[in-house]
């Protein structure tokens, strides 16, 4: 059974006749997660959904209603100048190693090779 067979045996177990907009759900769903807390998602999209019945609300009320929470959930606890968490360039980490002469590798495997650059005699 895919996702649309379970909205609809869903949907009619349920005695609802909607059009609904998986992807709009499950992208507040997510937002909602991520920046909220994990259950916030299903809370969330019922309250959504709640509204959009009280309301009678058409698909485009729908949308308008989720963009609002979606919104919400992307703001949530950030002070309002902070940079969205994915626009953010985290630092390259430093790959290179010093063996013990002081030379410096661009990876592991060429400080491990042994003598390699060290051609002094004990």
């Amino acid at each position: 059974m895919n996702l649309h067979d379970w909205i609809d045996e869903l949907s009619d177990v349920l005695d609802v006749d909607t059009e609904l907009d998986e992807a709009l759900i499950l992208d507040l769903a997510r937002a909602a997660a991520h920046n909220v807390a994990r259950p916030a998602a299903p809370i969330t999209t019922f309250l959504l959904g709640f509204a959009a019945g009280s309301q009678d609300a058409d698909p485009d009320a729908v949308e308008a209603l989720a963009a609002k929470a979606q919104a919400l959930a992307d703001g949530w606890d950030r002070p309002a100048n902070a940079p969205d968490p994915d626009d953010i360039n985290d630092p390259v980490p430093d790959d290179s190693v010093v063996d013990h002469t002081g030379d410096v590798f661009d990876d592991e495997s060429a400080a491990d090779d042994g003598d390699a650059g060290d051609d002094r005699e004990d």
